[in-house]
């Protein structure tokens, strides 16, 4: 196992290096000039070059690339071309764990709802409740995140005001349970689509298992209906759900993008949205890669989990490495 996961961070590399020579030359080719927030009308062209090559600006596209990789590899991000020049790492550190708070939340909210309603779709396949379930599930896949935040907002906040529009805290009350009430809605729109998508997944799942041999053995052997579903289907169930969840970790931190500067919440997608108005090249860069990161790091989780989830897998790398 400790191969495997060596191997698998040794394909890190390649993988991040293309990502990164990629999204520098889409961030660059893009229209516009970040050194046109800093030109005021009486600078002279000196004094604008000077300012460029301050900026880490000038050379050739292949010189601020590998200028930019050779910090990278020193452990530097550079600094924000905005935010007094902080450096990105700072920022980014900064932020991140508002954003983790809500990825996390919206995560385990998707599988607390998705798993019984998979589970009660598959059992009651082609009857009124997996009809009802799917119904909602194609409404959760179709439904743009920004669209039902903004009902969220009119609905509790305007309305019935009974939860806050936007922001992590309100100003003066530092206490859980007001963090609480301003991570409800935007945990709850990251989570529909994820809640769709899984429900559809386990719904399929649940149906194939429930044909399996193994199921009409437990059957035969007097195994409750609860019990064939949760001692045994369910862990078949959620491979299919552990890979999804593996290659949406990037997704989640994406789509937050939307979601955070709808609520306000300081998290990495507002630090983004943020960078991309502002041409701030070094930011855009460090959390592309961050958001790469996690794609793989998430894909490796769900590597482990598939271990230690499924026998068959851990007799085959048993197997690989005698």
């Amino acid at each position: 196992m400790a191969k495997h996961i060596a191997k698998r961070l040794l394909q890190l590399i390649p993988v991040l290096l293309l990502v990164s020579i990629f999204s520098f030359l889409i961030i660059h080719f893009a229209p516009g000039d970040p050194l046109n927030m800093y030109i005021r009308p009486d600078m002279t062209q000196e004094e604008m070059d000077t300012l460029r090559a301050n900026l880490g600006l000038d050379g050739t596209i292949v010189d601020q690339y590998l200028g930019w990789l050779n910090n990278v590899l020193h452990g530097n991000l550079g600094n924000s071309l905005t935010n007094s020049a902080q450096p990105v790492a700072d920022r980014i550190l900064e932020v991140l764990p508002n954003t983790i708070l809500l990825m996390g939340t919206s995560l385990v909210l998707s599988f607390l709802i998705s798993i019984p309603l998979g589970l009660i779709a598959g059992l009651k396949k082609n009857q009124w409740p997996d009809q009802v379930i799917s119904f909602f599930s194609y409404i959760g896949i179709s439904i743009p995140s920004f669209w039902f935040g903004l009902i969220l907002i009119i609905v509790f906040s305007l309305v019935l005001k009974v939860l806050p529009s936007s922001g992590i805290h309100t100003i003066g009350d530092d206490s859980l349970l007001d963090l609480i009430r301003h991570l409800i809605m935007p945990s709850l729109v990251l989570s529909v689509g994820n809640v769709a998508t899984f429900t559809r997944y386990i719904r399929s799942t649940t149906i194939s298992q429930l044909e399996e041999e193994y199921v009409l053995t437990a059957k035969a052997k007097g195994v409750s209906q609860r019990g064939i579903l949760f001692g045994h289907v369910l862990k078949n169930c959620l491979l299919p759900v552990i890979t999804l969840a593996g290659m949406r970790f990037s997704s989640l931190v994406t789509g937050s993008f939307i979601v955070e500067s709808v609520f306000g919440w300081p998290g990495m997608g507002t630090l983004g949205m943020s960078a991309i108005n502002n041409l701030n090249y070094p930011m855009i860069m460090g959390f592309t890669m961050l958001s790469c990161l996690l794609l793989i790091v998430g894909n490796l989780i769900a590597d482990l989990l598939y271990y230690v989830a499924d026998p068959r897998i851990k007799s085959g790398f048993k197997e690989a490495q005698g």
